[in-house]
């Protein structure tokens, strides 16, 4: 599932809607199983309302299949991550991605009050793991109490620490693990992860599947050269540059990345070099 990147117009007021239509089929002709908008990636912070539910429509009807959207419901407050699901759920999604709590340091119960709000609109929810950036961690106990709860179904789990990935089929041993981030995708698909929600196949859709699935299946053989191959692409994905990063990454491979919204500026200097280079080389060894 490709958290997808969201293009704007050349004026970069407007969301490019006919374009990101175009660039999600063509993650679903080139390999990738769904997308995830209004993610992080997709700049949802930046979207006016009419433009984000604007934008899990699109994604829908690009698609063909609402089972393979799975929008980002991240808000301030939990009614409103709930008042997201229902919009999701009224566009024919199967599934929303949810961040904890993220305008404090929430304390468990806050956590599962968030969690019961939103799973109660009727969608499974995949909690998503971030906390790096909203300070809140989804400890391996605390999904289990989730997921017994009948809340979550699933984890995106961005943290970075593969161990969890033992102690979570431990606890919930019925919890799907997804790979939230792309730098630990071998290590986190050969400790049982079924599912990855993706960053950099924005710019190289054929070449991640075929990694991803070599990965999933255990055959090193293949997913061991690719993934050393591709590692010095991925690991932007838990950089806090990101999103101009993989944006970049799609420039260059003709895809419509394009500027991001204020605050984030565009790459300079050694760091939009290094993004550079590593894609320009990716391109160079056939990767698609």
């Amino acid at each position: 599932m490709v958290a997808t990147a969201l293009p704007f117009r050349p004026d970069g007021r407007s969301v490019d809607h006919d374009a990101y239509a175009a660039h999600v089929r063509w993650l679903l002709d080139n390999g990738c199983d769904g997308v995830v908008p209004n993610g992080s990636l997709g700049e949802y912070q930046t979207l006016s309302d009419e433009e984000r539910a604007r934008v899990v429509r699109t994604a829908v009807e690009a698609a063909g299949d609402g089972a393979r959207v799975m929008p980002g419901v991240a808000a301030y407050g939990s009614a409103e991550s709930r008042r997201w699901t229902e919009q999701a759920a009224e566009a024919g999604c199967g599934s929303v991605l949810l961040l904890p709590p993220n305008t404090y340091r929430a304390d468990a119960s806050a956590v599962r009050a968030h969690y019961a709000e939103v799973s109660s609109a009727g969608v499974p929810v995949v909690a998503y793991n971030n906390p790096h950036d909203t300070r809140v961690d989804l400890t391996p106990a605390t999904l289990a109490g989730l997921h017994a709860d009948g809340h979550i179904v699933a984890v995106k789990e961005f943290s970075g620490d593969v161990r969890r990935a033992y102690e979570i089929a431990e606890l919930a041993p019925e919890l799907d693990l997804l790979i939230g981030a792309d730098d630990v995708l071998l290590e986190l698909a050969l400790a049982g992860a079924v599912g990855w929600v993706a960053g950099y196949p924005n710019a190289f859709p054929a070449s991640c599947a075929e990694l991803y699935r070599a990965a999933v299946a255990g055959d090193l053989g293949t997913a061991l050269p690719l993934y050393k191959a591709l590692h010095p692409l991925l690991r932007w994905d838990s950089k806090t540059e990101f999103v101009q990063a993989i944006k970049l990454s799609m420039d260059i491979v003709g895809r419509p990345g394009g500027s991001c919204r204020p605050p984030r500026s565009p790459l300079t200097g050694v760091v939009e070099a290094e993004v550079r280079a590593a894609t320009e080389k990716a391109v160079a060894d056939g990767r698609n």
